[in-house]
């Protein structure tokens, strides 16, 4: 399927680039909209974003943010807060394997909404390591891939506002976050 992206600009990109289609889970070209939707926009879904594009942010934090801290769920808010949990406080909380997941999923969608794409791992908690496996984003043990939207690139990236806050972050072409 293919999807043509307009946008203000694309960093980095070529000069006066505002579009980049992609097919699949590969970037297949970056340029400026009116001629990508010349080459492309018939056989495309278009999104228009008031934003700029650029590569997605690699987490190396991820094991600690999902295997040591508890998200809670917004059920729990009440009793205990919306931030992650860590220390004395995660330890005294019965955490099954459901628990983990659960945390888990909430975690990896408060990354998404920081325009992360990739995370460090690996990951040992089953629970943890299936949801992580499960949402697509890429895990990596070695040095972070670098933040490439030359075509034929993963399409990994993130559309940012104007104050840099992520309004939609992809991962191999699929929108796994958006702000509104």
């Amino acid at each position: 399927m293919l999807t043509l992206h307009h946008v203000r600009a694309v960093r980095p990109g070529p000069a006066g680039a505002d579009a980049v289609v992609v097919d699949g889970a590969r970037i297949a070209a970056v340029g400026r909209y009116e001629d990508l939707s010349a080459a492309y926009g018939g056989r495309a879904r278009v999104r228009h974003w008031d934003g700029v594009l650029t590569p997605g942010r690699y987490e190396p934090d991820a094991v600690a943010l999902l295997e040591s801290a508890y998200w809670p769920d917004p059920r729990e808010a009440d009793e205990l807060g919306t931030e992650r949990l860590t220390g004395a406080v995660l330890a005294a909380l019965d955490m099954t394997d459901t628990r983990w997941g659960a945390s888990a999923r909430r975690g990896l969608q408060r990354l998404l909404a920081t325009g992360t794409t990739a995370l460090a791992g690996p990951f040992t908690h089953p629970a943890v390591r299936t949801a992580v496996t499960r949402s697509g984003i890429p895990v990596t043990t070695t040095a972070p891939p670098t933040g490439d939207l030359t075509p034929p690139a993963p399409a990994n990236f993130t559309i940012q506002a104007e104050d840099q806050t992520p309004l939609a972050t992809a991962v191999n072409g699929r929108l796994l976050y958006r702000s509104r």
